[in-house]
């Protein structure tokens, strides 16, 4: 399979959503409590959406998500704004494991690499990460530099390389992640993107 070379670790793509939108939707999904990192699958491994599915059977390479079929949780079809979201990338690749992820106040995602989340990885996922709700105190670094993203955004982050995430404000950051399988769309708007950001 084709990598795709680009200038930069941090690539922020043509598409906008309205966070205010995605938020109501996660905001309706939330637990009463949490602490620390708290996720909400919203697109998973089938047999963990419907328990009369088997297990898959062990996999020699997990890294590009073919291990399993992948399914919309309850989560995701409760939240039509969300759900049209992931069916626009659904509409032009394959889309795998679908979170909103949140991150407490006061807390600190430590810094840590994704061996598999990167286009220069031949057989890979890549994440697309779109904040949802954010704060200027919160900072997500990415080889040791602040990643500048603002709610809506679309972003491609090279997640092979160390990054970590830091909030230091009294709200909490949720993000919607989406992870896809990179094939000819994708890297195209990857590679006009990085040229418009250049």
């Amino acid at each position: 399979m084709e990598t795709t070379n680009v200038t930069t670790d941090r690539i922020k793509l043509s598409f906008n959503f309205d966070a205010a939108k995605m938020l109501e939707e996660a905001k309706a999904l939330q637990l009463d409590n949490f602490e620390y990192y708290d996720v909400i699958p919203l697109r998973s491994p089938a047999h963990l959406v419907d328990t009369s599915l088997p297990f898959p059977p062990p996999a020699e390479d997990y890294a590009d998500g073919s291990w399993t079929d992948w399914l919309d949780t309850a989560a995701l079809e409760k939240s039509p704004y969300l759900t049209s979201i992931v069916n626009f990338f659904k509409k032009h690749t394959t889309v795998n494991l679908v979170r909103l992820l949140r991150l407490a106040p006061y807390a600190t995602v430590k810094e840590h690499t994704d061996p598999t989340l990167g286009l220069e990885i031949k057989k890979s996922v890549i994440r697309l990460t779109i904040p949802i709700l954010n704060n200027k105190n919160v900072i997500f670094f990415l080889n040791n530099t602040p990643v500048l993203m603002e709610s809506g955004e679309c972003w491609y982050m090279r997640l092979t390389s160390p990054h970590k995430v830091i909030n230091n404000g009294d709200e909490e950051r949720i993000n919607l992640t989406i992870d896809v399988i990179p094939n000819d769309w994708i890297r195209q708007m990857i590679k006009e993107s990085d040229k418009n950001m250049s």
